[in-house]
Formats: C-alpha cells, sequence, structure tokens
C-alpha cells in the first residue's frame, strides 16, 4: 500500500489529475497529486503539450513556405542550439569557464526559449548522467532502449523533477530559480513575437512572402522540434555509433555528423574522457562551432578562463 502521504491513480480524481498536470505546465514547482505510484512511467497529462509541439509542425501544410520563414527557422536553431550547448551544457553543466551574472541569465533565457526546460533542471540530469553514464541509474542511456534515451525518459515524473542539490551553485540565484520554474514563459513569448513580426511583416514587407501563421510555425514549432531531436541525438545516438578515442566507463562515442548537427557536441567520448574542457573537438579537423563561439564570447569579454585539454590527455588515447 502507498504511504499515507503518497497518492495513487485509482484514489486520485481525474479531474483533480488533470487540473494538476495543467498547473505543472505553467509552474514545475506546483506539487504532484500522483508522483509517488511509479516514478518512472510515462505521464501522459504532462506530455500534452511536448506532443502538441510536434503535432503543430503540420500547419506547414497550411501556411506554406517561404525563404524568409526558412531563414528565420534556421537562424533560431542555430542561436538556441548554441544556448544549449555553449551555456546549459558546458556552462551550467559543468563550468567550463567562467561568465558574468549578467550573461549567465541572458544566455539562460535564450537556452530556456529552447523549450528544454529550465537550466537547473537541464544541469542538474546531466551532471547526474556524468555520475552515473550508462549505468542502472542513468535516466537516458541506450541501455534502456532508444526511445527512452532519446525523450521517454523525461516525460516521467522523476525525469520531470529538478533536483536543486545537484546544482547548488545555481540554486542561489533566484533568476534562475524563476527560469527553471516558469519555463514555459520565455517559449510563449517567442511564439507570440515571431507571430506578431509575421504580421508586421505582411503589412509592411509583402516582398519577403511571409505572415504571422507562417513565422509562428516554421520559427517556433518546426525549429524547435528539429532543434529538440538534433540535442537528443547526444543522449541516443552518441552512445552507440562512432569512434571510441578513449577507454571511458561508458559507452560513449566520437561522432562527425552528430558533432556537424549540434555545434560540436557530437565529440562525445572526448567530452566524457574530459567534461570539463569548454572544447569538446580534439584535433583540429574536429569542428567545434560551439567552442569557436565561445571563443568569441571570450574576445568580446563576455565570457572567460575557458578551460581545455591538459596535455597529458593525449596520452591517454586507445584509438
Amino acid at each position: 500500500m502507498p504511504a499515507p502521504d503518497q497518492h495513487d491513480d485509482t484514489t486520485v480524481p481525474a479531474g483533480r489529475r488533470w487540473s494538476a498536470a495543467v498547473l505543472r505546465w505553467v509552474d514545475t514547482e506546483a506539487s504532484a497529486t500522483d508522483d509517488a505510484r511509479d516514478p518512472d512511467r510515462i505521464d501522459w497529462l504532462r506530455a500534452l503539450p511536448f506532443a502538441g509541439m510536434h503535432l503543430a509542425c503540420l500547419g506547414v501544410i497550411w501556411v506554406g513556405v517561404s525563404p524568409t520563414a526558412l531563414w528565420v527557422a534556421l537562424a533560431l536553431y542555430v542561436v538556441r542550439m548554441f544556448a544549449i550547448t555553449g551555456f546549459y551544457h558546458r556552462y551550467f553543466s559543468h563550468r567550463a569557464y567562467r561568465a558574468s551574472r549578467a550573461a549567465q541569465f541572458v544566455f539562460g533565457v535564450v537556452g530556456s526559449s529552447a523549450v528544454q526546460r529550465g537550466p537547473l533542471w537541464w544541469a542538474a540530469h546531466h551532471r547526474h548522467h556524468h555520475r552515473h553514464a550508462d549505468l542502472e541509474v542513468d535516466l537516458h542511456s541506450p541501455r534502456h532502449g532508444f526511445w527512452r534515451s532519446h525523450m521517454l525518459w523525461f516525460l516521467t515524473p522523476r525525469g520531470f523533477r529538478t533536483d536543486l542539490s545537484r546544482v547548488p551553485d545555481l540554486a542561489k540565484f533566484p533568476e534562475l530559480r524563476w527560469l527553471d520554474r516558469f519555463d514555459t514563459v520565455v517559449p510563449v513569448l517567442l511564439a507570440v513575437s515571431l507571430y506578431a513580426v509575421g504580421a508586421v511583416l505582411e503589412q509592411r514587407a509583402p516582398h519577403l512572402d511571409t505572415n504571422g501563421p507562417q513565422l509562428l510555425i516554421w520559427g517556433f514549432f518546426v525549429s524547435t522540434v528539429v532543434l529538440f531531436h538534433a540535442s537528443v541525438t547526444i543522449n541516443s545516438l552518441a552512445h552507440r555509433f562512432g569512434r571510441r578515442r578513449f577507454d571511458t566507463r561508458d559507452d560513449s562515442r566520437n561522432n562527425w555528423w552528430l558533432a556537424l548537427l549540434t555545434l560540436g557536441e557530437g565529440w562525445h567520448n572526448n567530452h566524457h574522457f574530459y567534461p570539463g574542457s569548454a572544447r569538446q573537438g580534439l584535433r583540429w579537423w574536429e569542428v567545434d562551432v560551439t567552442y569557436y563561439g565561445l571563443k568569441l564570447l571570450a574576445m568580446l569579454r563576455v565570457v572567460g578562463d575557458l578551460k581545455s585539454y591538459p596535455a597529458w590527455v593525449t596520452a591517454r588515447e586507445v584509438a
């Protein structure tokens, strides 16, 4: 039997479960009514917005396409991918360089627009992944199956939670806590802004052949969904396909194609061997666009003290 403070789906009224799920779409700290029963099950109520974003991509059938919409979608893909890889991953998760409080907030906002939850949630789960990579408790190891590692893991009550004990260095910033708690605010503002810009362009610059619905569908829904699936290939594919330069205790691999797709994250075996580096490509030919962007920000003094691989790393290569 469940403990007295726990709830079972059979005892919680359906209306209460729905209202709780809807509330958590807006406020991630809203109390759960039935998470204790099975923390690893798929929470389908919570997953509805995620499914809705994918279905919204079908809107391209009705809104059509234009070069303007494609360029906007591509630009938002690159900018938000950089925020995820450069800041959510290499800064918030690994502290591989130094950034001011203002810079970390600005890029935290940009990263949250990618609809991959808040920076504390992202970093907390990623730090847990590195401690337990490809072990039973690693929520997104491909050893649990492709779809589980690719996306189903974070649709569970366990995956939904943010364990602040894993990110005490970040949890002290109230602005980051706010981004994490209300993680739908920035994406909604981006979607509304794209619709508004498209509507203005339709009136003021008709030669661009776009409008509000078209920029919303391509710039937000299509760009975001493609960005999401590209990002999580590092969980589902970069632990399966590629070359292992270093003998790590996990299944991480280097993959050229995934590196291009994710602006440098595909040099995953390098990263798992030495996760503290702001650079993930070890050789000159290992393209790492995120690192080039961080170098540019360092030149502009937005960030600093970029860490790289120490000399002894190359001596540990096995392939």
